[in-house]
């Protein structure tokens, strides 16, 4: 009986349900009595998680078990929740350890578990690798030009005394943030607060050639070819089925074909 309940994928789904509402009910504790039964609350779904892993495994055998990616990735999420259990069960609060902070933090890792039960989950999976692959050499080009235009604007503006500008990496997010087209007006406006009105127009120039380049015709163009390949499998489905359709009418009118030619000669 308790094996098949959790063998059932409705029950298991129940339960990641149950976690994602103590996850947010948990942001809104006041006392320390409703943190404590949180805690509970959020442990014990962790032990039947564990339940659940020793069932598979006795059921399925652990070679067979881990057979399959979406059993591996439920794993290593119950495995990322284990460390707040043994915090929780051996009383570890009572201590000043920093890294029981990442323990509360771990436990949000169940909720992964949501993505095994979203319908058709492996064709888009697929789909995203098989876009990730296409477009390898576009991202990594785009990084680049990223990196290129954020150290130049560094050393084009770090004595502007923007703070957009002031150190590299700090540089580099603006310019990714420019070519989101966030950003790209209240920028250049800090920058050219103590211009002269021909630096200015010149700054202005620069920042219109970033933002077209990277923000309207760059992330443009990697989201296309991005899109294109993840729905790519669909097209070539599609175009299969009308190389079959046309190979079906070559193959009938080649039969109509021959039947007149022999009822002519008869």
């Amino acid at each position: 009986m308790i094996k098949n309940i959790f063998l059932n994928d409705r029950f298991i789904l129940g339960l990641i349900l149950l976690n994602a509402l103590l996850l947010i009910a948990g942001g809104y504790l006041q006392t320390d009595s409703e943190r404590q039964l949180f805690s509970l609350a959020d442990n014990m779904i962790t032990t039947l998680f564990l339940v659940e892993l020793f069932i598979k495994f006795k059921a399925f055998g652990i070679k067979n078990y881990f057979k399959s990616n979406w059993n591996k990735l439920d794993f290593i999420l119950i495995a990322l929740s284990l460390p707040a259990l043994i915090a929780f069960l051996f009383n570890f609060s009572v201590l000043d350890f920093s890294f029981l902070l990442v323990f509360r933090v771990l436990r949000v890792f169940k909720a992964f578990r949501f993505f095994k039960f979203i319908p058709n989950i492996g064709q888009l999976v697929s789909g995203i690798q098989r876009a990730l692959k296409t477009s390898l050499f576009v991202f990594s080009g785009f990084l680049i030009y990223i990196f290129i235009i954020g150290i130049l604007s560094y050393y084009l503006f770090e004595n502007s005394g923007s703070e957009y500008f002031s150190n590299p990496m700090i540089s580099l997010y603006s310019t990714f943030k420019i070519f989101t087209v966030e950003g790209w007006f209240e920028i250049p406006e800090q920058v050219i607060e103590n211009y002269s009105k021909s630096a200015s127009f010149f700054t202005y120039l620069y920042f219109i050639f970033v933002v077209l380049t990277g923000g309207i015709f760059g992330l443009s163009l990697v989201n296309s070819i991005f899109v294109d390949s993840m729905v790519s499998d669909n097209n070539d489905e599609l175009e299969k089925k009308i190389d079959n359709i046309d190979s079906k009418i070559i193959e009938i009118l080649t039969k109509i074909k021959d039947n007149e030619t022999g009822n002519n000669s008869g």
